[in-house]
Parts: structure tokens; sequence; C-alpha cells
């Protein structure tokens, strides 16, 4: 018989053009899974025992230091020094008074506001340094 591909039983034999697609399948499958694995990190991430806090004392407090668009610095909602004042005595004389009653832990935030100057804020971060301040952050 032309065409056929097979015994005279009827029996076909091995194909393995299905074979090579199953796999070829497969593959894809294995490939496509292998790309959205998650991969876990260990995180290093000290957490808070209680323990210290407790023996230590209260928490410190943070010492908030804002800037104005004019120039006026004020420390936790007190104002102090006009904008003309390059040296903010005031503002220095109560952050060193501040070191000297509470120690040097708390933290001191300066938040200048989006259009103060820049020599404003290096005026305040100047007088910081004056004082002694050593906990310093932006907000």
């Amino acid at each position: 018989m032309a065409g056929s591909v097979g015994s005279e039983d009827g029996d076909v034999g091995f194909q393995i053009a299905p074979m090579v697609d199953v796999v070829f399948v497969l593959l894809l499958f294995f490939m496509a899974s292998a790309g959205s694995q998650v991969i876990e990190r260990e995180l290093n991430i000290s957490l808070p025992s209680g323990r210290g806090a407790q023996s230590s004392g209260p928490p410190p407090t943070p010492v908030i230091i804002d800037i104005g668009a004019d120039g006026v610095v004020s420390m936790n909602n007190k104002t102090f020094d006009t904008p003309v004042s390059k040296e903010l005595p005031e503002l220095r004389a109560r952050l060193k008074e501040n070191i000297e009653r509470f120690g040097d832990k708390d933290p001191v935030i300066i938040r200048p506001d989006e259009n103060a100057r820049q020599d404003r804020i290096i005026d305040v971060l100047n007088s910081a340094a004056a004082a002694g301040v050593k906990n310093l952050t932006f907000s």
C-alpha cells in the first residue's frame, strides 16, 4: 500500500513528533514559571525587645526646628530670631540649654519650607553645630 506508515496490522509505531511537541510545551511552562519565582531574602532588622527602653528611662523627645519661606525660624512652635539675624543666638542658646538639661540623645529634626532659602538652612545648621547637636536629621 502506498503511503502506509506502519505494519500490516494497523500499528502505526512510535511517533517522535508528538513527543517533541509535549516536551517543548513542558519546557515553555517551566521556563515561564521560573521567571515568576519570588526570591525571599532575609531582612536585617533588629526588633526592639522592650527591656532596653524600660531600663534607660523615657524615649527621646524630638526637637523640631521649622524654617519658614520668609526665613523665620521656630523651635517646637516657638519663634526665634528675625530673618535678619544670621547667627541665631536665641536658637543656639535654647539648643545648648536643651543639651545640658537632657543630654544629646534627643534628636533634632529640621523641617524647612520648600521655598526656604538655602543660606537660612545653613544658618540653622551652623547654630546647631555651635550648640553641640550630634543627633540631627531633616524631614
